[in-house]
């Protein structure tokens, strides 16, 4: 029979701070945008950042203080078989990369699904291939339908979309196309 171990149970992720942009400080949003620019390798552009704020922040910080993890939830007006839906959309997800692998993303996602459940009619993100399965784990599922933006011209299918669009929660059926609102840089 085995001794009971002494050692104490291995601690879970910290659980995210959840605040709303307008409670960031100047400095916490310099500290944020830099922290995005190396949890994307450098690949987070100005309006990347821009589409991340608005909405809801959830922060994992270590125990030192700084930023670990991070992710956003903004509004996104969609359109879909003729009815405008308020949507969830989750921005900027990253965690350090010294942190990964360590339950942080489910951490801070879990706390965006949980904002998009209880505020929005859905929740969608774009998927990069290093989070899709993060996404799929938690239950967001691809979309299978068409991929549109409504533009200042009219609507533009976003083909490039299709297969990296994941949707979660009350979700409409895929026969009629998903068309976000239009805005600057990548639509998604």
């Amino acid at each position: 029979m085995s001794q009971p171990s002494s050692a104490a149970p291995a601690a879970g992720p910290a659980a995210p701070v959840v605040v709303h942009t307008f409670r960031l400080t100047p400095a916490e949003r310099a500290e944020l945008r830099a922290f995005l620019h190396d949890a994307f390798e450098g690949d987070f552009s100005d309006e990347d950042f821009e589409h991340g704020l608005g909405g809801m922040h959830a922060l994992i910080r270590d125990p030192e203080g700084a930023l670990v993890a991070h992710g956003s939830v903004v509004m996104r007006r969609v359109l879909h078989g003729g009815r405008w839906y308020r949507v969830g959309y989750v921005e900027a997800m990253g965690v350090r990369a010294d942190h990964r692998r360590r339950g942080l993303g489910g951490a801070v996602l879990a706390a965006l699904e949980e904002i998009v459940a209880k505020a929005y009619d859905f929740g969608a993100l774009s998927a990069s291939e290093d989070g899709e399965k993060l996404y799929r784990s938690r239950g967001w599922r691809q979309w299978a339908g068409r991929i549109e933006g409504v533009a200042p011209e009219g609507l533009v299918r976003l083909a490039e979309e299709e297969g990296s669009t994941y949707v979660w929660g009350r979700i409409p059926a895929p026969e009629d196309a998903l068309a976000f609102d239009w805005r600057d840089g990548d639509v998604l």
